[in-house]
C-alpha cells in the first residue's frame, strides 16, 4: 500500500465506515489552486490485496491539470475493514457517500473491472455526481446473464474453509504473485516485488478476508448489461485486449447497447485486465487522449 511521493493520506466517514484517499492537496480545505482543477477520481478494482496503489503509478501524472483523488474501497487497503461479508449496497452506499462528499459539481471517474460496473449503477441512478467516466474493462461478472460460477467460488463458500484458503492461498507472497502473473497481467514478468508487497501488506489487513471472499463467492456479482442503457453520463471504455478474466469482446456488446453514452472503446494491445499496472505509461497517454475527447 504505497503511496507516490508528494500524495497524502486523507480519511472521510461514511455510514458504513472511515475510507481512506490520497490526494497531492486536500480537496476539502480550500487550497486556491486545487479549487480551480476538475475532480479526477481514480477508483481501483477487487481481488486479492487491491487497493488505491492499482492507480499509483498513473494518477501523479495528472495532478497538473486536475484535483486527484484515489480512495482505498471499502474493506480494501487502508480503510475500513468491516466484521462481516460485503453485498453490493455496502459499495453502493459508500461509494455514493464518498461521491457526494469530495465531489462537488461532479467528478471524472476512472474505474476498473467490478468497480467500474458499479460506478455505472450510481451514475444511472445520481448522474449529477459525475461529468465523465472512463471504465477499464467494466463487468458485473455475471453479464448478460451469464451466471458467475467457478470451483474456487463453491470451495469458499464453506466456512472455516474458506479462511483456510485465504491465509494459505490468497493472502500470500506466492498466491498474489500468481493471481497478478496469471489473471491480471499479459506479460508474466512485468510483475514486480514491489507490485506483490503492495498487495501483499492490504490483503494482510486485519479482517482483509471479509472483502476478498466476498468477491470470490460471487456476492458482489450483477448483470451490468441490464445497467448500461440507462447510462447518460459521457463514457469511454479502455481494454486490453489480454485480459483473461473478462474478454475484450464484451466492451463491444457494452457500447452497442448504448452508443449515445458510451463514446468510445480503446483496446489496448499486449496488456492484459490491468494495463495501470502493467503498462502505466501507456495508459497515461490514453487516458490523456480520452479526456480531450470526453471535454
Amino acid at each position: 500500500m504505497l503511496q507516490p511521493p508528494g500524495f497524502a493520506q486523507h480519511s472521510l466517514t461514511t455510514s458504513l465506515g472511515t475510507l481512506v484517499y490520497y490526494a497531492a492537496e486536500h480537496p476539502i480545505s480550500g487550497n486556491p489552486a486545487a479549487a480551480n482543477r476538475p475532480l479526477l477520481v481514480f477508483l481501483h478494482g477487487f481481488g486479492g490485496g487491491s487497493s488505491a496503489y492499482e492507480w499509483s503509478q498513473v494518477y501523479p501524472a495528472f495532478v497538473p491539470e486536475y484535483q486527484v483523488i484515489a480512495p482505498d474501497l471499502l474493506g480494501w487497503g487502508r480503510s475500513e475493514h468491516l466484521n462481516r461479508f460485503y453485498e453490493i449496497a455496502d459499495y453502493l452506499t459508500s461509494l455514493t457517500e464518498f461521491l457526494e462528499q469530495i465531489g462537488g459539481s461532479g467528478a471524472t471517474v476512472i474505474a476498473s473491472s467490478l468497480t467500474a460496473a458499479l460506478i455505472v449503477c450510481i451514475a444511472v441512478a445520481r448522474p449529477e455526481l459525475f461529468k465523465a467516466l472512463i471504465l477499464v474493462a467494466p463487468s458485473g461478472l455475471a453479464d448478460f446473464g451469464q451466471p458467475y460460477n467457478s470451483w474456487l467460488s463453491q470451495v469458499v463458500s464453506f466456512p472455516v474453509i474458506d479462511r483456510i484458503i485465504y491465509s494459505t492461498a490468497i493472502a500470500t507472497s506466492a498466491g498474489i504473485r500468481s493471481f497478478l502473473e496469471q489473471r491480471q497481467f499479459a506479460r508474466a514478468n512485468r510483475v514486480s516485488q514491489e507490485m506483490v508487497d503492495a498487495y501483499l501488506a492490504s490483503a494482510q489487513q486485519p479482517n482483509a478476508e471479509y472483502s476478498a471472499l466476498s468477491f470470490v463467492r460471487g456476492n458482489l456479482c450483477f448483470d451490468l448489461a441490464e445497467h448500461i442503457p440507462q447510462l447518460r453520463t459521457p463514457t469511454a471504455i479502455l481494454w486490453g485486449k489480454e485480459a483473461q478474466f473478462t474478454r475484450a469482446e464484451l466492451g463491444q456488446r457494452f457500447l452497442d447497447l448504448n452508443p449515445q453514452a458510451i463514446q468510445r472503446l480503446h483496446l489496448l494491445e499486449d496488456v492484459g485486465l490491468t494495463p495501470q499496472l502493467e503498462l502505466p505509461a501507456v495508459t497515461i497517454g490514453v487516458l490523456r487522449q480520452i479526456l480531450r475527447e470526453l471535454r
